[in-house]
């Protein structure tokens, strides 16, 4: 499959970059800065340079592309409004599929996270909402939005699975989950589409 990758340098793009070229695809890996896209070259990787907060760029590293993955996130220090931004420019490109990177606890799966998960994202204020408008717009579009708990830099998981928002585990707090295992549930639904339109739920076991 040809697949695009956005935000391919941060921490889970390179986990779907990877993992993406692992499995036999072409994959185009975006970024702000490529050279920061630390995977081997390969002939069936482009690494091309745009940014989410400039929708011309996006619009032309997306133009022709059918299937976008997003490992777009908030990285420390950044300004809001990157999430909704990268989003709109998304949609706006007409993919055929966007599978997208979310938080759970955020959005639709804040009744399912319980109410201390609820209260420790508030703490988040705009951020919260960049994340939860963003999602609102790649579920409009019928992507599909990954709703992943606490992310942690452990291998995939042998025993992973993916369910959607109704079946997801209740827990005090949401469990951890390899950013691995995330890319792996990303790519599955990119190459078996099984939640347009929804929330998954990535989990390890």
């Amino acid at each position: 499959m040809e697949l695009t990758i956005l935000a391919a340098s941060g921490a889970t793009g390179l986990e779907l970059t990877r993992q993406a070229l692992l499995r036999g695809h072409t994959v185009t890996a975006i970024a702000r800065t490529p050279a920061n896209i630390t995977v081997a070259d390969s002939p069936r990787l482009i690494r091309l340079t745009a940014d989410v907060r400039d929708p011309e760029s996006i619009a032309a590293a997306l133009d022709g592309q059918k299937i976008v993955l997003s490992g777009l996130g908030i990285a420390s220090g950044d300004k809001p409004g990157a999430l909704t931004a990268g989003a709109r420019s998304v949609v706006a490109a007409l993919p055929q599929r966007i599978i997208w990177l979310g938080a759970f606890g955020t959005g639709p799966s804040a009744h399912a996270a319980g109410p201390a998960t609820r209260t420790l994202l508030k703490l988040m204020g705009d951020k919260l909402t960049d994340k939860v408008a963003s999602d609102a717009a790649i579920l409009a579009a019928g992507g599909t939005v990954f709703h992943a708990g606490p992310l942690s830099t452990g291998p995939l998981s042998e025993t992973r699975r993916t369910v959607g928002l109704n079946d997801a585990p209740a827990r005090f707090f949401p469990a951890r989950v390899s950013r691995a295992t995330v890319a792996a549930a990303m790519l599955d639904e990119a190459e078996n589409p099984t939640y347009p339109g929804a929330i998954a739920i990535p989990l390890e076991r």
